[in-house]
């Protein structure tokens, strides 16, 4: 027979037992979590024996060669949806890349905005200048040089967190500009709790620290996130509006090859500018 006291020794083991079978599964969710996001919004791209960032690769076409990303299990796969979209504008992306970040031409005290005119609509975003000067610096050449113009935007998760990500030029996710730029702007006020919020703008990256090449992601719902990624910028309302279009019509399941959840749709940067106000 079980006494009263031997009865409440099971039920505080089977207490104990329960709250650690809790506390690792919450260790397990978090170490799940933190390689989903790394999967997502980084890029491991190894040639010459050398780690560089998300979108960057060597200045030869063999660059591409060997580059590797990892899966994305965080989109969850959706069925395929209506394209929203109108279809690209004619022109072929441009392939060149630079060995070095370009040197700063900017006004650092001076209000900029960047507008991506893509087949879904106009995203216009305001940039941090003061902020995040090389960030800015680094998209003001590269929308000069046409880089961006014709790209497609090559991945967007729908789970955990909420992101399109464009600024790659291969549009495998292992592509860039050839050169990486410091973070910056990673005290941002904006970003509370581990929360980028929705309408941020901010840059990929492998990683590790001061990887950033070209590829950026648009925040269209507020996503959860370490402060590792320079928030750079603020999308417009009008702007949010289209990025909540692309989101509705869902994302491709997972590329075998890449890792990629391509949104369903057909979205294309047609052409990028940066303009000082």
């Amino acid at each position: 027979m079980v006494t009263q006291e031997q009865r409440k020794r099971q039920l505080a083991r089977e207490k104990f037992l329960r709250q650690q079978q809790r506390r690792t599964s919450a260790r397990r969710k978090a170490r799940m979590r933190n390689s989903v996001i790394a999967s997502v919004l980084g890029v491991v791209l190894v040639g010459s024996g050398a780690l560089y960032a998300a979108g960057v690769f060597k200045d030869d076409d063999k660059a591409n060669a060997g580059s590797e990303t990892s899966a994305s299990p965080s989109a969850a796969a959706t069925s395929k949806a209506p394209d929203p979209c109108e279809k690209p504008a004619a022109g072929k992306v441009k392939t060149a890349t630079w060995k070095k970040e370009p040197a700063m031409t900017i006004d650092k005290s001076a209000e900029y905005t960047m507008k991506l005119a893509t087949t879904c609509g106009e995203i216009d975003i305001a940039l941090k200048t003061s902020a995040a000067p090389h960030t800015v610096n680094s998209f003001n050449f590269l929308a000069g040089k046409g880089f961006f113009d014709h790209t497609k935007c090559h991945r967007l998760t729908n789970e955990g967190i909420y992101v399109l990500q464009c600024g790659d030029p291969t549009a495998s996710g292992s592509g860039g500009p050839g050169y990486t730029i410091p973070d910056e702007n990673l005290k941002d006020k904006s970003l509370k709790g581990n929360v980028y919020p929705a309408g941020t703008i901010a840059m990929a990256n492998t990683g590790q620290k001061n990887t950033g090449g070209s590829q950026f992601f648009l925040v269209y719902q507020d996503s959860q996130l370490p402060p590792s990624y320079t928030p750079f910028g603020t999308v417009s309302e009008s702007g949010m509006k289209v990025l909540k279009k692309i989101a509705a019509a869902g994302a491709q399941p997972a590329d075998p090859t890449t890792g990629n959840t391509a949104p369903n749709a057909t979205v294309v940067i047609n052409k990028a500018t940066v303009t000082k106000s």
